[in-house]
């Protein structure tokens, strides 16, 4: 005699709930090792199997960079206009509200005013997530006001790009702020004091072709593309095939375009070696 022993009905699979919950593990998108999300914030979201370093925040970065964390918040209040009523597939105008959903920032950069080491600077940090860190007349005026602040106060500036360029909604006006920070920055190296540019992964377009070069000291992040255009566009251009490596941090650093490549769990430490070297506490060298 054959028996049978009723089982329960298997629940379907399209409502099995996971017991793990979501947000705990990562994958490189360098080695593809999943990773522990804890651990890799510990570790200044570098990867530990391949050091590979995972984008941040701008909120992130300040953090990161100020003394115990702490700073305050400069024009925060500033919102881009549509002065051309820009339209592509999407009117600037939504762009805009669905970068602030997705940033949960109002702008592609962030300034921040407090201490690194115990000296007085001020810092700003682009948002990539922020319509690709697209620099328009708001990060301009954000940039302009703070190596203008740096100057009435006499405190060292650090600016951290990473950035698409200039925001091509806003035209001419976006292209405008290239040369209005730049004789900011003028002004700022005619009073001797110091301009710390840090580039990180990427730093492209109208951002390298103006502030991101013109540091006193230019510094970048392992393997971070710095350049104009884009690798693929330039070899389209000149029909020739590109150096390895071509605009990585090393291959710059190698054909003297910076100063140093720098690890980020190195780059406080490094920032406040080099504002010691070149500040003397407001007299300025």
């Amino acid at each position: 005699m054959w028996f049978k022993k009723d089982k329960a009905p298997k629940e379907p699979r399209e409502r099995r709930q996971s017991k793990v919950p979501e947000g705990l593990w990562v994958k490189c998108e360098n080695c593809r090792e999943i990773l522990y999300n804890k651990e890799l914030a510990r570790n200044f979201k570098i990867c530990p199997k391949c050091q590979y370093h995972f984008r941040l925040s701008a909120a992130e970065r300040l953090r990161m960079l100020f003394d115990d964390e702490a700073f305050s918040e400069l024009d925060a209040e500033l919102r881009s206009a549509d002065p051309l009523k820009f339209r592509d597939t999407k009117r600037y105008r939504d762009r805009l509200r669905q970068g602030e959903e997705n940033a949960g920032t109002s702008e592609a950069i962030w300034i921040g005013s407090g201490t690194v080491g115990g000296i007085p600077v001020i810092i700003g940090a682009m948002e990539f997530s922020f319509l690709g860190g697209s620099m328009g007349s708001v990060v301009g005026e954000k940039v302009t006001r703070a190596a203008e602040r740096a100057l009435a106060e006499r405190r060292p500036l650090i600016l951290v790009s990473t950035s698409g360029g200039a925001r091509m909604q806003e035209g001419i006006l976006s292209l405008m702020q290239m040369g209005k920070i730049a004789a900011a920055l003028g002004r700022l190296s005619e009073a001797r004091i110091p301009y710390v540019s840090v580039m990180t992964d990427p730093t492209t377009g109208g951002v390298t072709a103006s502030y991101a070069m013109l540091g006193d000291l230019n510094i970048a992040e392992p393997q971070a593309l710095i350049g104009f255009a884009g690798p693929r566009v330039i070899e389209q251009t000149i029909r020739q095939t590109l150096p390895e490596g071509f605009q990585r941090s090393e291959f710059l650093l190698e054909h003297g375009m910076l100063d140093f490549v720098v690890p980020r769990s190195e780059m406080k430490p490094t920032l406040v070696k080099c504002l010691k070297l070149l500040w003397d506490g407001g007299a300025g060298r």
